[in-house]
């Protein structure tokens, strides 16, 4: 009996959290599928893409495997360069006046221009799919990381310098935790873009994944095809961000320490 009286405000803790989320999605899906039945249009209801996703699974799940591949070794390399080169730059700093310009202007290119030309180049494989995710999602996670070191707190860089730590020193036991919180902010950042720049790669040329799926049912005027692939690229993003929340956890644990003290 008291177990089940100490389990209720549990409950009603994860219902504050997930509730509203959950009733918003609840209301939009509602609103979509009424408005399907009443004004029948292009646009499928959200049942019929249930439906398609669910006896269309095995050719979802076999174009699903490529373009997670892709994503997962694309955001792979993306997180080693953009700590490699945060590193540089907070180790010399005209590396950042140097190299910040030429990061943003790649920023700016339309990844539906620059697909097509990196598919030209290095060709229909995995390579152009891991170069793409890398460019899409690198940036968040180097301005983050980079961030996260400046905030570090000047009197503790000042004590250990003071106790004859070196700088790489000082910058494992202060500055790299320092970053933490910034870096972990700009990898649920950046891991929303990587499905959806892995799935405009294989726009630009791919011989299977998500995005030739949605390129072939456009192409047999199937909307309810192609939400159904959008539906997965969905879940693929949100257990992805999930993921990312988790790593955080387990590496910051005394962020729980601290919101179960101040509760």
């Amino acid at each position: 009996m008291s177990q089940s009286f100490s389990a209720a405000p549990r409950m009603v803790a994860l219902f504050a959290k997930v509730g509203p989320a959950l009733l918003s999605v609840g209301t939009l899906v509602l609103a979509w599928e009424l408005y399907a039945r009443i004004s029948p249009t292009t646009l499928p209801a959200p049942s019929r893409v249930l439906a398609q996703a669910i006896q269309q699974r095995q050719a979802l799940f076999d174009n699903t495997v490529p373009t997670i591949s892709a994503t997962l070794a694309g955001f792979a390399c993306s997180l080693a360069v953009a700590f490699i080169l945060s590193v540089l730059i907070d180790f010399f700093k005209p590396l950042r006046r140097a190299l910040f310009p030429v990061f943003i202007i790649s920023q700016t290119l339309p990844l539906v221009a620059i697909a097509p030309l990196v598919v030209l180049w290095f060709g229909f494989g995995l390579t152009p799919k891991i170069m793409l995710v890398a460019l899409v999602t690198f940036f968040p996670m180097l301005v983050a990381l980079v961030q996260g070191y400046e905030s570090t707190d000047r009197d503790i860089s000042a004590l250990l310098s003071s106790m004859g730590a070196s700088r790489m020193r000082i910058f494992l036991l202060a500055r790299l935790p320092s970053s933490l919180p910034y870096f972990f902010a700009g990898l649920r950042i950046s891991i929303t873009y990587a499905v959806v720049g892995a799935i405009f790669a294989e726009y630009a040329g791919a011989a299977k994944g998500l995005g030739i799926y949605m390129l072939n049912a456009k192409n047999n005027f199937r909307p309810d095809l192609v939400l159904a692939a959008v539906l997965v690229s969905a879940l693929l993003t949100l257990a992805l961000f999930a993921a990312t929340v988790l790593i955080q956890r387990a590496a910051m644990p005394w962020e729980r320490l601290d919101a179960a003290r101040k509760s």
